[in-house]
């Protein structure tokens, strides 16, 4: 039981000890609460794990909420997308709610700030009021319209929501603390007019539009949310969501809570995920999207759930790292490579093995005899549940041109002429006899024997040769478009370095080669690109090249593979 305790993280100790106590009548209810202004990234993933495994494990319920606060920047796309990811990821919400949902209530509660006579209306710039703030050291100035009188307050705001009032051109500011050291309480604004954009979901029903600090307590408190957990970007903010929750949670405000007086919801923070080679900035990444430099929010390329998921990610890859690098209240950088550590874990033992090769050159068997056979392979060697598959064999193959050489030493145990034995995966052993050229001096064929006693599987394929190469039989290959990704940024803290991000971008993040591929993978051409609404994801592990996941691109007439990682696990290192 001790190891247990020792094993949860500090937001599961706050749970338990809540549950203890009976706080909340021993309920349990999170949300997962994202502005549907663009598409979910890995960062957001870390904060769905912990919102949805903490419901999971203590028997609570985590709703879905839309932050839609902002109609100028919001879609029905984003809400799409942000549904169908975050159900891949395998995780199920109790509800979806929106914020738009409060809209009347936050409203109410407005109307009571002024009467109470803690909300004003502004009508300074932004950056007027930006200047009034003051500095952590030194106490704000008020504004002039601070002491407004309510009644005009009240008209004014009212005005506001009717649409008399130009957009920027008037706010509704919380009447707090000017001086107080947290340079959140000084005045902050609660609500903005926005009539440049209608609502993805009112329309024009509303002209004014509440802020995030006060819109997301509240949000909280009227839903019976338990534990708000957020980034640790927003600690300074909670002593202002404890502060708009103390205003009216006491008085149970027009029936909001059905929890009773003693509810109110605690706000809660972690540290967020950083990672090496990449940007979590949404503005950075729509600026890659919208200048072209990426193929798009799902390029395999971009930290997002649908671009990793088009990498080649698998779900379970994913929330395995998220319990490897756990919730802190420390901010920190994580290695991409143990992210590349946790896909190579999850498809070494279930993506199929084929051959492909990159770089071909035609080998012809010159004792080869017959129109060829069906040789049988193991999908992954050792791993006999997994079935095997047809490999088509015959006098004519493909094989890497880094697998033979004309002259080579006795450090290459590759193809050489000169009686050296190689076996051919699967298949028979063979010696080169020597190769041809094009008038460039590029080798463009090579000739070989093979001993016809020496297939593998049978009793004189035991024989031990001190180097396998891989090979595809010409007549049954299929070609295949590769993208060879990698890192996107050549330098680890992108987000560190001065001057321009776009400049440090990798220019080798994305190659793409012709490959040879063997006839098993004829069968991507005809399977169906969308499984539910998400491309199919199915995996294969290229001989000697990586994991590789099937592109949505592919169809029945040409084939195309992502790779999802090399073999070479750099993180262990």
């Amino acid at each position: 039981m001790e190891q247990e305790e020792k094993s949860l993280n500090f937001i599961e100790q706050i749970v338990e000890k809540d549950l203890a106590e009976g706080v909340n009548d021993g309920r349990i209810q999170t949300r997962f609460p994202p502005e549907p202004n663009g598409y979910l990234h890995i960062g957001h993933v870390k904060a769905i794990c912990l919102d949805f495994g903490i419901a999971e494990k203590y028997n609570g319920v985590c709703n879905l909420r839309f932050d839609d606060t902002n109609p100028a920047k919001e879609d029905t796309e984003y809400v799409e997308t942000i549904e169908r990811d975050i159900a891949w990821l395998g995780f199920k919400w109790g509800q979806i709610y929106y914020a738009s949902d409060y809209f009347q209530q936050l409203y109410d509660l407005a109307i009571m700030f002024i009467k109470e006579g803690k909300a004003y209306v502004d009508e300074q710039t932004a950056e007027q009021i930006a200047e009034q703030k003051g500095t952590p050291t030194e106490p704000g100035v008020a504004s002039p319209y601070r002491d407004r009188p309510i009644e005009e307050n009240l008209r004014l705001f009212e005005a506001m929501q009717r649409g008399e009032i130009e957009e920027g051109k008037m706010v509704l500011r919380a009447k707090i603390d000017m001086a107080n050291p947290n340079m959140h309480f000084r005045d902050p604004i609660m609500y903005r007019i926005i009539t440049s954009h209608p609502h993805h979901r009112t329309g024009r029903k509303w002209n004014v539009y509440p802020m995030y600090d006060f819109a997301h307590g509240q949000s909280d408190y009227f839903e019976g949310v338990t534990h708000s957990i957020c980034t640790l970007e927003f600690e300074v903010h909670r002593p202002l969501y404890d502060y708009f929750i103390d205003q009216f949670s006491g008085a149970n405000f027009c029936g909001l809570s059905p929890y009773g007086p003693d509810y109110r919801p605690k706000q809660r923070e972690f540290n967020r995920l950083n990672i090496t080679y990449t940007v979590m900035s949404k503005r950075k990444m729509l600026q890659l999207v919208k200048e072209g430099l990426v193929a798009g929010w799902d390029d395999p390329r971009m930290p997002t759930v649908c671009g990793l998921r088009r990498r080649g990610y698998t779900p379970s890859s994913i929330r395995t790292f998220m319990d490897r690098i756990g919730y802190t209240k420390v901010e920190g950088m994580i290695d991409q490579g143990l992210l590349e550590h946790t896909i190579r874990e999850d498809l070494k033992e279930t993506a199929p093995r084929v051959c492909a090769i990159f770089d071909p050159v035609k080998l012809i068997i010159t004792n080869y005899e017959g129109e060829g056979e069906t040789l049988t392979a193991e999908n992954i060697d050792g791993i006999e549940a997994l079935g095997t598959r047809e490999v088509r064999f015959g006098r004519e193959l493909w094989i890497e041109r880094g697998d033979f050489l004309e002259e080579a030493d006795n450090k290459f145990y590759r193809l050489s002429p000169g009686g050296r034995e190689v076996r051919l995966k699967n298949s028979y052993i063979i010696q080169a006899t020597g190769c041809e050229k094009d008038a460039a001096g590029n080798i463009t064929t090579v000739y070989a024997t093979y001993d016809p006693n020496s297939k593998s599987g049978t009793e004189g394929g035991n024989r031990k040769t001190k180097a396998t190469i891989n090979w595809v039989e010409c007549n049954s290959a299929l070609d295949a478009e590769v993208r060879l990704y990698d890192r996107l940024f050549a330098v680890e803290n992108p987000s560190a370095e001065e001057g321009d991000f776009r400049d440090l971008l990798n220019p080798d993040s994305l190659k793409v080669v012709t490959a040879k591929v063997e006839g098993a993978l004829r069968s991507e051409l005809h399977a169906p690109i969308l499984e539910n609404g998400i491309p199919r994801e199915n995996h294969y592990q290229l001989l000697k090249q990586g994991y590789f996941v099937v592109d949505q691109d592919t169809n029945a007439e040409k084939l195309v593979l992502n790779r999802t990682c090399s073999l070479k696990d750099n993180y262990l290192k």
